[in-house]
């Protein structure tokens, strides 16, 4: 093995180990030690790549929730559907979907959804596709640009949406407060499509 396919190696057993230990411990739990010993990694090599668990948990949530996106955009691909608001709540109806499926990924992400689009720092290092051109960022810019919707800040209400996704969906999924989700989405969806769709 190359010195930097095992340096990448090192660095994805690090990465795969600390969800593995933060998912059935949780992070207050686990230390580095636990983390660099499971992952059979020298102590010094997990420094050359992290601040501190902290930093690895952050990079973690980010590119968790980014694969969700990025999963979900895909099976958008798979399916004819012209209207923005209905593209936006497809791909947020598969994250609640993925996320109902794996509370263990549900509370890790917690309520940090949109780190897997707005933390973008972290995914340029980490992904190296944040300027891809398949992202729901651009898929949405792009949608309120072709339908000509009267959006004053665009980024601000994909941002908003991400939010409102990430801090409700968590208490409906885990406590089913105020409702079951699949009971609470319907209300969830109109409030996106008054979003997306606001009449100025």
């Amino acid at each position: 093995m190359k010195k930097e396919e095992l340096e990448n190696d090192k660095k994805l057993r690090l990465l795969n180990t600390a969800f593995k230990l933060f998912t059935e411990k949780g992070t207050k739990d686990t230390s580095i030690q636990e983390i660099v010993d499971n992952a059979n990694v020298a102590k010094g090599t997990f420094y050359l790549y992290f601040k501190d668990k902290y930093e690895i948990r952050d990079i973690l949530i980010a590119k968790k929730s980014h694969k969700l996106f990025r999963e979900a955009l895909q099976e958008l691909r798979k399916n004819y559907i012209s209207n923005l608001s209905d593209q936006v709540i497809f791909i947020i109806n598969y994250v609640i979907d993925e996320l109902t499926r794996t509370p263990a990924l549900l509370k890790f992400i917690s309520k940090n959804l949109s780190w897997g689009i707005y933390n973008k720092t972290v995914l340029k290092i980490y992904e190296g596709n944040e300027e891809n051109e398949d992202s729901v960022y651009k898929l949405f810019l792009k949608g309120v640009k072709e339908n000509n919707l009267n959006l004053k800040n665009p980024d601000v209400t994909l941002y908003m949406i991400i939010e409102l996704v990430s801090s409700t969906c968590f208490n409906s999924i885990l406590y089913k407060e105020p409702l079951p989700i699949n009971e609470f989405k319907p209300y969830l969806y109109d409030t996106i499509r008054n979003l997306i769709e606001q009449k100025n």
